[in-house]
């Protein structure tokens, strides 16, 4: 059965997408711990990072860190923080969380967007998104 990524992937559920390769996916999460935050996931469905292989795992990294680039150019933050935890869902998901303060990676809190500050958020990083 698909996960929700992949079904974000396919089209079937909305996403605020931000950049996409033939391989990766990378969306807004829509429940952020900080304006910005954002997952990128490979196509493939892999439940957990080590598992996936080798090629796949280091073109995760290399796309995940042009988003971070993006990311850095489009929200005023300190730093982009990057987390694999992976228990919500399924699907290998890194998170990439634009950091004041280590509040922002804790997961604690989240902050709120309106639907119209998700979707310039997102054109603003699709932009810069070399």
């Amino acid at each position: 059965m698909a996960t929700i990524f992949t079904k974000i992937i396919n089209g079937e559920i909305p996403s605020y997408k931000v950049a996409e390769t033939e391989d990766f996916f990378a969306f807004l999460d829509i429940n952020p711990n900080s304006k910005g935050h954002t997952l990128c996931i490979p196509k493939k469905e892999v439940n957990k990072i080590f598992d996936l292989d080798e090629e796949t795992y280091m073109g995760l990294m290399a796309f995940s860190r042009r988003v971070a680039k993006a990311l850095e150019k489009s929200v005023d933050c300190k730093r982009i923080g990057m987390s694999v935890i992976g228990l919500e869902v399924p699907h290998v998901h890194v998170h990439l969380i634009p950091l004041q303060t280590m509040e922002d990676a804790r997961f604690t809190s989240k902050k709120e967007l309106q639907k119209e500050e998700f979707t310039k958020l997102a054109e603003t990083i699709a932009s810069n998104f070399i």
